[in-house]
């Protein structure tokens, strides 16, 4: 009688940005986003303040995804907001970008100087299944930002929310 087969866990681990991996992100990125990314924005995922929340998404040890989040303060309240987010397509649908945002959740909850009170992103309206994504993870439609791509097409953006709960 032969043994069941064994599978092995998910080996998914995110590793924080560094000036040696940086390459690994712009090269993701241009393959994951259809927009170039300014030399602003890899200096600022480099930032020590960033480090919670800008992470290379590994698969069995493969970097498969990044995600890039800024804290915003406006009007005394502070929110984290989500840059960048994507997971090639051939390692999607395995619970990398589920493990991945909760990771960057729960350090958002976990955050006290300054408090995050909220996270926020947008999510173009041609991209339905990233919407429900977010959605699945309680975040919510609250707006719709229009013309808020320059150079893609459609330029319009769902404004997702999500409230942070104390832990």
């Amino acid at each position: 009688m032969s043994s069941p087969i064994q599978r092995s866990p998910l080996r998914v681990s995110l590793s924080s940005l560094t000036p040696n991996n940086l390459g690994t992100v712009r090269k993701l990125n241009s393959v994951l986003f259809p927009i170039k990314y300014s030399e602003k924005f890899y200096q600022d995922i480099l930032l020590p303040e960033a480090e919670d929340f800008c992470k290379l998404i590994y698969y069995n040890d493969i970097p498969v995804g990044t995600i890039c989040c800024r804290v915003e303060t406006e009007n005394g309240k502070t929110r984290l907001y989500i840059m960048t987010m994507g997971i090639l397509a051939p390692y999607r649908s395995r619970g990398l970008g589920s493990q991945s945002l909760e990771q960057v959740i729960a350090s958002a909850a976990s955050h006290l100087k300054p408090k995050i009170g909220s996270i926020s992103l947008h999510v173009q309206v041609s991209n339905p299944a990233g919407k429900a994504f977010y959605e699945r993870h309680a975040f919510k439609e609250v707006g719709i930002h229009q013309g808020y791509y320059k150079k893609i097409v459609p330029q319009d953006a769902w404004i997702l929310e999500r409230q942070i709960v104390e832990p």
